[in-house]
């Protein structure tokens, strides 16, 4: 057809595959073709790129010399077209060759050169989903100065790249939550113009109107070709209608009169440096931030008044024992096998730290798997100070294990002896506490939403329904919760009996006038989003949550189903609904399974309900890492409400007493009990 652009293109991309093939020199063959076509079109941004790409075979082949020929030649037509994300892969590819060729200066300026065109470009792109897809896509650029700093910090110690380089490990992390938390201060949403939110729950609802025709059609046993064909055309218009959706969150925010006053966050002035990292720190406190890469990950330890870098074993190795450990964890028959997963998993992340940990609260910025792991389950390597022996206190701690072939098993919990308080990011909780520095404590003290009614066959109901029939919204919403139910293994949301009793427990230990209770059908829909919440500085959530991994906007909390009659409502608290709240609680607690996960995006983090949460005004959130068990977690937190309520101890400290005492209890003593839920945000 004499379409010279598009055999260029296509030309390119053979060369491309084949090059991912391994089959360097038939790569060479099709990207030598394309060039001249490129030229004679006059696609200068085209041939940019087919010369780098030509120059990266080369450097894989060992090719220096040729490597940078054609690399060199790349760069100043992409300068020349104005191809920024042209330049920046040409800059990270100089910088991965300068430095296989020992010049690591030069592969410093490259690769530098190259994060600040990515950082420019991230500014320019007003969704937030894309500025978070984008910049997942470029982490590789970060990881590489990571460890190119950790190299040079190697053979000058004195120079100050390992603090350069625990910058930039968090200036990679959780850029889009900062940006959130900077917005949250402002209160966009919340000023936000009322016939653009409904827009928004209204497209909502056609979403979950396809997708449940979606799922029915996908679940028919018999299809056919129609059946496929209407599947296809349900999924593209979803994905149509997500895209609208995020569209018109975009608009909520820029027309917002308060989003005219944010800037675009410089990550020269707003992701800490090391000095502004240690201001963040008391003398009690050692902050351990990890990066995971391929071939090596790090691990930086700082107090007020020092820094020290470590080099830990690559990714895969690290990730593969701690999945291990997450799962063992969940599973109250396998304490033991935890417990070795524990050891091993201490080995590898904390024995070059062993020495600073004594005395410590610790202060977790985690990466990749390590973000789904309780860290106070992890072994303790200094078990011999434990702080009854600290204290000079009489007796012993109790033997964590309950027997077992090959008699006690030698393991004490990180959590004896160390507070542990998570976070997404160094930078994360500077922004947490300007937001914070202004703000009046509320005026009362607990209100508990607990034991909510799922079911019209749930005892508790008086009446039976006229008319059974779900209006089209609620139909939606039910199968969207009974898809969450399946995820989970569930068979639909029983009741959570031991809720009612960790409620009324609670309740127990403060005046009534200064709490308010919503349990069973009161634990609904309409409490959960009522102003009425923003009086009280701790909001208890005490019913099943999930995170939906493929789509995290539609993780939840499900609350009560039915009314007293049996009439179903509302009852589905999404992550969109968490951001449009105004919790100005000093804790969140969601006693509820799995609500500390998230979809894990590269750069960003685990993206789920903590995130809403701390939106929403939550100066630290307490959640769950996995599907706990109903009456562990209702003694766990009854026993957490007494050391914070009549003892005076922050959260942090109080879980850490909580925890520690159901570990000395052989009925609680598994890890499956205690280990569950982490601390993230404000530790002070």
């Amino acid at each position: 057809m004499g379409d010279k652009a598009g055999e260029a293109r296509t030309l390119n991309n053979i060369g491309k595959v084949y090059s991912d093939l391994g089959d360097k020199q038939s790569a060479l063959k099709y990207y030598n073709s394309s060039v001249p076509l490129m030229k004679q079109v006059g696609n200068k941004a085209g041939e940019a790129t087919t010369l780098n790409n030509i120059g990266k075979v080369y450097s894989d082949l060992g090719d220096n010399q040729s490597a940078l020929k054609y690399l060199n030649s790349a760069l100043p037509l992409s300068k020349q077209v104005g191809d920024k994300a042209g330049e920046a892969t040409t800059l990270y590819n100089l910088a991965y060759l300068e430095r296989s060729r020992g010049n690591l200066q030069a592969a410093r300026t490259n690769v530098e050169a190259a994060i600040k065109i990515i950082e420019e470009l991230r500014t320019k792109i007003d969704r937030q989903e894309l500025r978070t897809s984008y910049f997942a896509t470029v982490q590789g650029d970060y990881k590489f100065y990571i460890d190119l700093l950790m190299e040079l910090h190697k053979k000058e110690p004195s120079q100050g790249y390992d603090a350069l380089a625990l910058h930039y490990s968090d200036r990679s992390r959780a850029r889009s939550l900062i940006e959130l938390l900077t917005e949250a201060n402002a209160k966009i949403l919340k000023g936000a113009n009322p016939e653009l939110i409904q827009q928004e729950r209204n497209l909502r609802q056609q979403i979950d109107a396809r997708d449940t025709l979606r799922q029915n059609l996908a679940n028919s046993p018999n299809q056919n070709d129609l059946t496929k064909a209407s599947i296809q055309k349900l999924t593209t218009e979803i994905e149509n209608l997500f895209s609208q959706h995020r569209e018109l969150q975009a608009k909520i925010r820029t027309t917002s009169p308060e989003y005219a006053k944010l800037t675009n966050p410089d990550p020269e002035k707003d992701i800490l440096k090391l000095p502004q990292i240690q201001q963040q720190l008391d003398k009690d406190t050692l902050l351990l931030q990890y990066s995971l890469d391929e071939e090596r990950s790090y691990l930086w330890a700082v107090t007020p008044t020092s820094m020290q870098a470590y080099t830990l074993p690559g990714r895969k190795e690290i990730e593969k024992v701690a999945e291990k450990f997450h799962q063992d964890l969940q599973q109250a028959t396998a304490s033991n096998l935890a417990i070795e997963s524990a050891k091993q998993l201490s080995q590898l992340i904390l024995a070059p730290v062993a020495d600073k940990l004594p005395g410590k609260r610790l202060v977790i910025v985690a990466d990749g798997a390590l973000q789904t792991i309780p860290f106070g389950a992890l072994a303790d390597l200094t078990p011999q100070q434990t702080s009854l022996q600290r204290k000079g206190e009489q007796g012993t701690l109790p033997s964590p294990s309950r027997g077992g072939a090959g008699g006690e098993v030698k393991y004490q919990p990180l959590m004896v002896n160390h507070e542990i308080v998570n976070l997404p990011s160094a930078s994360t909780i500077a922004i947490q506490r300007q937001k914070l520095a202004n703000r009046q404590p509320a005026p009362k003290a607990l209100a508990i939403l607990a034991d909510p009614v799922y079911s019209a066959t749930d005892t508790r109901v008086t009446g039976k329904p006229a008319n059974t029939q779900l209006a089209p919204e609620l139909e939606f919403e039910r199968s969207a919760l009974a898809r969450s139910a399946r995820s989970l293994k569930r068979n639909g949301w029983d009741r959570l009996p031991f809720t009612a009793e960790e409620a009324k427990a609670i309740l127990t230990l403060i005046p009534p006038a200064t709490s308010l209770q919503a349990m069973s059908f009161d634990a609904n829909y309409d409490w959960a989003t009522s102003r009425a919440l923003n009086q009280f500085r701790i909001l208890h959530f005490a019913t099943h949550g999930f995170v939906n991994q493929d789509q995290p906007e539609l993780s939840g909390i499900v609350l009560s189903l039915v009314d007293k009659k049996g009439k179903p409502i509302t009852g589905h608290l999404r992550l969109g609904d968490l951001f449009n709240q105004d919790y100005p609680a000093e804790l969140i607690v969601l006693s509820a399974c799995e609500t500390g996960l998230g979809k894990n995006v590269n750069g960003e983090g685990l993206v789920g309900l903590t995130r809403g949460l701390m939106y929403a005004g939550a100066a630290r959130v307490m959640v769950s890492l996995w599907q706990i068990n109903d009456k562990g977690t209702s003694v766990l937190m009854q026993e957490f409400y007494k050391e914070m309520l009549q003892q005076g101890k922050n959260p942090a400290q109080a879980l850490r007493a909580a925890q520690r005492k159901l570990w000395e209890n052989p009925e609680w003593r598994s890890p499956y009990y205690w280990a569950g839920f982490t601390v993230q945000g404000e530790w002070r």
